[in-house]
């Protein structure tokens, strides 16, 4: 981070290179991105947001050749932005010819520096325009060869913190008779333990209470169901993680919502927590309901 408190990057490159993809993946590291903003306007932006006092921390403004005068003028205000002490990283994204031939055509959009030329004549005419903000990049990336999760993977260890790289994971505890939750990424159901509505004593109670809780966990097939789900969710997270996916909603039903799911949910995200690389939170839908 600069000596300002804020940090700043520029993202740049080829057309068709991957700049929107690496827009997407810096807002969702948290970074406030300003796209195709006029390099004059730059400074303002940034100043803007030290002045917003600690909500605005990360500053990327995405720069590319519709902008007049391009080169000329970033170039001036990265210099300008490194005399002011913001430090801004540059990120400039690059491909081959081909491959960027087979992009355009695949979106069937002309490229914005071709004029009445060929697609490949506006391509090369790019490049040779972007040669001197390549040579002052700090960071270029080639996407010829990288999948949308390989480049999404080299932002985020480029430009992620160790929050921004966890696996963010909502339990969520719900009843089936008021519906499937909707936003649920997987559905376990647990009607299969004793529901303790029967037992007279713990039927005003929750599962937030240490005897409804003590019941449903004690409960024969409880244990083995936390060990083997939570074994599951190791095996799914990595994939999800290998994916670029960094969140998860854990959705666990019983029939109210009030007893086994609320029990449950606790338990498991418990032994989440203790995971490296995971932050849990526990959300119970339809408790407090009846």
């Amino acid at each position: 981070m600069s000596e300002s408190g804020i940090e700043v990057a520029v993202v740049t490159g080829l057309s068709g290179a991957g700049r929107s993809t690496a827009a997407k993946c810096l807002e969702d590291l948290g970074w406030f991105v300003v796209d195709n903003l006029p390099p004059e306007l730059i400074a303002t932006i940034i100043e803007l947001g030290v002045q917003a006092r600690g909500a605005i921390t990360k500053v990327a403004v995405v720069m590319d050749v519709r902008s007049r005068a391009f080169t000329e003028d970033l170039s001036s205000v990265i210099k300008d932005l490194d005399a002011r002490g913001y430090k801004p990283r540059v990120l400039f994204l690059e491909a081959t010819d081909e491959l960027l031939i087979r992009r355009f055509e695949h979106v069937r959009r002309g490229h914005p520096m071709q004029g009445d030329g060929r697609l490949i004549d506006g391509i090369k005419a790019e490049r040779h325009l972007l040669t001197p903000l390549r040579e002052e990049a700090d960071l270029i990336l080639d996407t010829t060869s990288l999948s949308v999760h390989q480049l999404r993977a080299k932002i985020e260890d480029a430009f992620g913190g160790a929050e921004d790289l966890q696996t963010r994971v909502t339990v969520l505890s719900f009843g089936y008779k008021y519906g499937l939750p909707m936003d649920a990424d997987l559905v376990m159901d647990v009607r299969f333990l004793p529901n303790p509505f029967w037992i007279p004593e713990l039927r005003e109670q929750t599962g937030l209470d240490s005897e409804v809780r003590n019941y449903v966990l004690t409960q024969e097939g409880a244990e083995d169901f936390l060990e083997r789900y939570h074994e599951l969710l190791r095996l799914i997270g990595a994939g999800y993680r290998r994916e670029g996916k960094r969140y998860l909603t854990l959705a666990i039903g019983c029939t109210g919502g009030k007893h086994r799911s609320v029990a449950m949910s606790e338990e498991l995200a418990t032994r989440l927590s203790k995971e490296d690389g995971v932050a849990v939170k526990v959300v119970h839908r339809d408790l407090g309901r009846e």
